[in-house]
């Protein structure tokens, strides 16, 4: 890389700055704030969290590193269809507010996974579980080496000593504050994080020329295609994008423990609710700035692209690039943004931490041990070390992908449908039992395995094959990209374009953008994973509810179904459920006719909910 673009002594104090104002936020509320020392506290605030900060801490943490560096990289390759990801969030908040949310609130969980053992059954619970701790730890290393990927490649810093600093000052303040510091944290994070963006989108836009000179440029690349075909094969469509941002916002939203914690950690459901909408807007808002951000970095570099000038390696690179290029000379921007890419990473990182020591401890410790409120809490911050030293060592294996996007997607698919179709069956499906329902979750998880080993075959030898939008580099002179200019002159390997003869009959290959192959479910969009785990878990545990014998009464508590199924459930099913005990309920008598049983179970209802 060019010497001009260097990380300078402002913006290192920049950076620091920010580390230390998150660690501070930590050893506050670890030592100085007057709570108590509770597992309670430690995971939910005492259910006293405030709305705002709540809803700044969901946005924070779905805007991980890899939404900073890999949305704008997949925009400037692949064009805008992104963008329908994005846009897909507009439907899946009221499916939180009004199906999913109310069940959690009335049930009075804290953990979102008790709420599956309610339903279910302890199994159900413990295969679930099972599958967010390995999501989790192959996902954990990834959302750590993104910002460390971004600060070597502004500062040369190899990018484990990196890691090994930052993944320290994030296990340090999650252990110490719990869920307040990891919410206040995020709320400072999340400041950082909409000013960086702002001022990459303003500057870049000046820099390219203005906006008419930015969608021009976009326009005459073909980045601005929107592309409606029903192809699933095809990498990115208007279907593709929105239907699998549907299902992974549902499911990384609503069906998570480390963004249920949050929710459930509210005074009410009215204030879980107004959260929601306010986050809702924000990763909108938000996401949708950071893919336009890639298409103002197309028109800067239309024409001249730096990774056909050989100065970036892949496209998950370009964002350190294209902030170093238009705000380099600006004393601490740069700083900024890469504050910006580590607290992204930091509020992730910090918020699983926090949910995985609360889901390990009360799920595979607790049992095994003599429970007492110091213990617990001792052990989840055993817990949460272990892990920060486990990210540290992840990070060797994740520098060897090349799209990250790619990867993440295809390893939470794995899990993330099916988890998402077990909360679904248990809210919308009184007839499936737990057989029915983990036989399901079991195939699913098994085909989607193979799926996506089958398909990384396909990459690897060819038949898969996603090539990018074109671009070129004979219009640096004009642009006045000296930076590139210069690398394009020094660089040996850098080699003109040679027109390769196309060959009589084209290879079949299923590419990014259209296949020429027989359709094979090897060969769909990545993007597409999680609407396809769910849709095979109905497939099996549908018919085998119909098989498979029933569960108890207990386990079809009116309460366990979102509040639009519960006008369809059978009658009887509340009046056999009065004459179980429940502590704290005052028992109504029942009258012989079937007019009066209705009223009564109309009353029973209301006092349950209070």
């Amino acid at each position: 890389m060019a010497s001009a673009l260097t990380f300078g002594i402002t913006d290192h104090v920049v950076f620091v700055l920010m580390l230390c104002a998150s660690l501070a936020i930590g050893v506050y509320f670890g030592f100085f704030s007057k709570a108590k020392n509770t597992t309670e506290e430690y995971l939910r605030g005492s259910k006293k969290m405030q709305t705002l900060p709540i809803a700044i801490s969901l946005v924070a943490s779905q805007l991980s590193g890899i939404a900073i560096m890999s949305v704008p990289a997949e925009t400037y390759t692949f064009g805008i269809n992104y963008v329908f990801m994005v846009l897909s969030m507009v439907v899946v908040v009221p499916v939180l507010i009004y199906v999913v949310v109310p069940v959690f609130y009335e049930n009075n969980v804290s953990n979102c996974y008790e709420y599956l053992e309610m339903r279910f059954g302890k199994l159900m619970r413990q295969v679930i579980t099972a599958t967010f701790l390995l999501n989790a730890c192959l996902m954990l290393p990834v959302y750590m080496f993104i910002p460390s990927l971004a600060f070597s490649q502004v500062t040369g810093i190899n990018i484990h000593l990196i890691n090994i600093m930052v993944c320290s000052i994030c296990v340090v303040y999650t252990m110490l504050g719990g869920i307040k510091a990891v919410v206040w944290t995020d709320v400072v994070q999340g400041a950082i994080m909409l000013i960086s963006v702002l001022l990459v989108g303003v500057l870049g836009t000046m820099q390219a020329g203005g906006l008419s000179s930015v969608l021009e440029s976009a326009n005459n690349g073909g980045r601005l295609n929107v592309d409606y075909r029903l192809d699933p094969r095809i990498r990115m469509t208007v279907w593709n994008c929105f239907t699998g941002g549907f299902f992974m916002w549902l499911g990384h939203i609503g069906f998570n423990q480390s963004c249920v914690q949050r929710i459930v950690a509210l005074p009410s459901y009215a204030h879980a609710k107004v959260s929601l909408i306010i986050a809702g807007f924000g990763i909108v808002i938000i996401m949708s700035m950071m893919s336009f951000t890639g298409i103002i970095m197309f028109a800067r570099y239309s024409g001249c692209d730096p990774m056909l000038a050989g100065l970036v390696s892949k496209p998950d690179k370009m964002m350190p690039f294209f902030i170093q290029d238009i705000m380099g000379k600006l004393p601490g921007m740069p700083g900024i943004f890469i504050s910006c890419v580590f607290s992204a990473a930091l509020s992730t990182l910090s918020a699983n931490l926090n949910s995985l020591a609360g889901v390990v401890y009360f799920d595979y410790i607790k049992p095994f041990i003599r429970h007492t409120e110091a213990r617990a809490n001792a052990t989840m911050k055993v817990v949460i070390v272990i892990i920060g030293i486990y990210c540290v060592f992840g990070g060797l294996l994740v520098q060897n992908f090349n799209s990250i996007i790619q990867t993440v997607l295809s390893i939470t698919g794995i899990s993330t449908g099916a988890v998402s179709a077990a909360f679904l069956l248990g809210m919308f499906c009184p007839r499936v039992s737990s057989k029915a329902a983990i036989s399901g979750i079991i195939f699913s998880i098994a085909f989607m395995v193979v799926i996506i080993i089958k398909s990384q075959m396909h990459f690897k030898a060819g038949i898969i094959k996603y090539d990018i939008l074109p671009n070129s580099l004979d219009q640096c002179e004009a642009k006045n990209l000296h930076t590139i200019l210069n690398a394009i002159h020094s660089n040996n390997n850098t080699t003109p374009v040679t027109v390769i003869e196309k060959p009589t009959v084209p290879p079949l290959v299923t590419g990014a953008f259209g296949s020429n192959r027989d359709f094979s479910i090897f060969d769909i969009s990545f993007y597409l994973y999680k609407f396809l785990g769910l849709i095979l878990t109905f497939l099996i545990a549908v018919p085998m509810s119909y098989i498979c014998k029933q569960d108890k009464p207990e386990s079809l508590n009116p309460k366990l179904f979102t509040p639009f199924i519960r006008k369809f459930l059978p009658r009887n099913l509340v009046l056999e459920l009065e004459e179980l005990p429940l502590k704290g309920v005052k028992e109504l008598p029942l009258k012989d006719d079937s007019e009066s049983n209705l009223k009564n179970s109309v009353k029973f209802d209301a006092q349950f909910r209070d």
